[in-house]
């Protein structure tokens, strides 16, 4: 007998959860069910009706729908999170309720008016990758409505998904409106945002050479302490994107932009740069730069000096010479360590092994390059708070090693010192010497926004949550796009554990978890801070997660994965991750 085929069909679906559920019906389960309610029937069933979309399900605190047209399916998104934006404008932050949103379009199994398969699945990973009053499309989405709907899409990279065999591309959908955050202020100094310069080589593997390019202006502007200087990270979000500089300015908090454009021949490399002041749209300075390639630190310098002159003539020279300091004479040494930089993402053992060669490659060609033993260091950071380390015992010594010779040939180095003084603190248990090295880097160059999240996570180390909350802040306000800023929020997550504020720890992790959902480091947190909390169900869940990331994790791996110096921090991180269900 003929097995009877299932019905399948491609479809767009929408995936919807509210963040914070948990919490909000803590607080208040009566008037949380009532607010949703209003939002279904005001809103929600209406706007799916109206475009032409059906709810399939709803799971509490989540709904799964379907619709025919993958723009019909987005711009319901799009309307369902105006609509609630507009209905929270009077209802108080903490009793808010505001939703997540995935969408993807793939082909399904329908049975009995339910919807099944990976296209499904991929929508509601989607949907936790968004922020509250988010939307997360996947790229085909993207790829489909792209120029039919007035929105603007930001690339967020290929993103692992749970339970999900391939890497999905995704990206954010930016609304006017929706969740807007308000103009960042002026800070009380000069401040300058250096946008990605256009690669005009037409060689696409030349794009990692432009970027270098502009890492090293950022780096000189950064060691001037009278210029507030926005972190490559924040303005490598707007990398291929047509944005005016005055919503530049307001995203940024900043008074001015320079952009600018690359062309490297075999032998020579040109620069066309423009200065522009975003708060009027005035264009301050222009002008065309070009030299042998291997003059190409030379080029930088030229470039820095004329930026710095064009806003503040009168600079002393002797602050334009500090900014020439470079961390290699060796052209080739340079070339690997900015290649190691584009390979970074700190998310996967792939990527950070791959950042890893190219570090190596630079010290071998040059023994004195700080930056490249301490960005080496830091990659053996990332290995061990993931716990990717396969030799630990191996590793831990050529994490030291590296780290100690990093902040040795690089006295005057921020980059070395940040990521070499962590590494000591964090892999060596050198908490205090570790700390000390951080402080340097930051009194070097204070415009160095990951200084400031080295500096953070020591005095988390350390016990000084709320000094390291003052640390992770001004982090982010140096880099308020940054893609990383997930390890600023985790090191805020756990300082309000250590310091006894669970719910505020318990909202902090979700942002992280919303973007990387499986990282242990949050994870960790997450379930701990929910036991504290009482909620052990919810920090049974979350150790279940934990566990499938890593099954070989013990409360007996602790106190090497997190070397706190207070044992009260030690007690309650142990009690909290006991309580969750973590095996000794």
């Amino acid at each position: 007998m003929a097995t009877e085929r299932p019905d399948r069909r491609l479809t767009a679906i929408l995936a919807a959860d509210v963040a914070g559920y948990s919490r909000l019906m803590g607080a208040d389960e009566e008037g949380t069910l009532a607010q949703l309610k209003a939002h279904r029937r005001e809103l929600i069933d209406p706007k799916v009706n109206e475009h032409r979309g059906r709810i399939v399900k709803s799971t509490g605190d989540g709904l799964l729908m379907e619709f025919g047209s993958v723009v019909d399916a987005l711009r319901c998104a799009v309307e369902l999170q105006r609509g609630m934006f507009e209905r929270n404008a009077d209802v108080p932050e903490a009793k808010r309720i505001e939703f997540r949103l995935g969408v993807n379009v793939g082909d399904i199994i329908i049975d009995s008016g339910d919807i099944f398969g990976e296209g499904v699945n991929i929508a509601v990973r989607l949907e936790a990758l968004a922020e509250p009053g988010g939307i997360c499309v996947s790229g085909r989405v993207q790829e489909d409505v792209q120029g039919k709907l007035d929105i603007v899409f930001e690339d967020i990279g290929e993103q692992p998904l749970k339970n999900i065999a391939r890497s999905v591309r995704v990206y954010r959908v930016r609304l006017n409106g929706v969740a807007r955050k308000p103009a960042l202020a002026l800070p009380d100094k000069p401040s300058i945002a250096v946008m990605p310069f256009n690669n005009m080589s037409g060689d696409p593997e030349q794009e990692y050479f432009a970027d270098g390019m502009v890492e090293e202006i950022i780096t000189a502007l950064s060691r001037m302490r009278w210029l507030f200087v926005i972190a490559r990270n924040s303005s490598f979000t707007y990398k291929g994107r047509s944005v005016d500089v005055k919503q530049i300015s307001r995203e940024l908090g900043v008074r001015y932009v320079l952009e600018g454009s690359v062309r490297k021949a075999p032998n020579r490399v040109r620069i066309m740069a423009q200065l522009i002041d975003a708060i009027t749209g005035a264009h301050l300075w222009a002008d065309r730069f070009e030299a042998e390639l291997g003059d190409v630190f030379d080029l930088q310098d030229r470039i820095t000096a004329s930026v710095v002159g064009a806003i503040a003539p009168k600079v002393q020279q002797a602050e334009i010479e500090r900014a020439k300091h470079k961390p290699t004479e060796s052209l080739d040494a340079y070339d690997h360590y900015m290649r190691g930089i584009a390979s970074v993402d700190w998310r996967t053992p792939e990527a950070t092994s791959q950042a890893l060669r190219h570090f190596y490659n630079a010290i071998e060609l040059d023994p004195d390059f700080s930056s490249a033993f301490g960005m080496a260091a830091w990659c053996y950071v990332r290995r061990k708070n993931s716990r990717w380390m396969v030799e630990p015992m191996k590793e831990t010594s050529e994490a030291i090693r590296l780290a100690r010779r990093a902040v040795e040939v690089g006295n005057e180095d921020a980059i070395a010192l940040s990521a070499g003084g962590f590494t000591l603190a964090y892999v060596g248990h050198e908490l205090e010497d570790g700390a000390a090295y951080v402080d340097r880097a930051v009194m070097l160059n204070p415009n160095l926004a990951a200084a400031w999240d080295f500096r953070g996570w020591a005095s988390v180390l350390l016990g000084e949550h709320d000094m390291a909350l003052q640390h992770f802040g001004h982090s982010m306000r140096l880099s308020p796009l940054d893609p990383l800023m997930y390890v600023a929020q985790n090191g805020i997550a756990y300082a309000h554990f250590f310091a006894g504020r669970y719910d505020e720890s318990l909202l902090w992790a979700q942002k992280v978890l919303r973007y990387s959902p499986t990282s242990h480091s949050a994870l960790r947190i997450f379930a701990a801070a929910n036991a504290r909390a009482g909620r052990l169900k919810d920090a049974n869940k979350a150790m279940a997660r934990l566990r499938e990331v890593d099954p070989t994790f013990r409360v007996s791996n602790l106190a090497d994965l997190t070397p706190l110096r207070r044992p009260e921090d030690v007690a309650k991180y142990t009690d909290g991750l006991r309580k969750a269900g973590l095996p000794e």
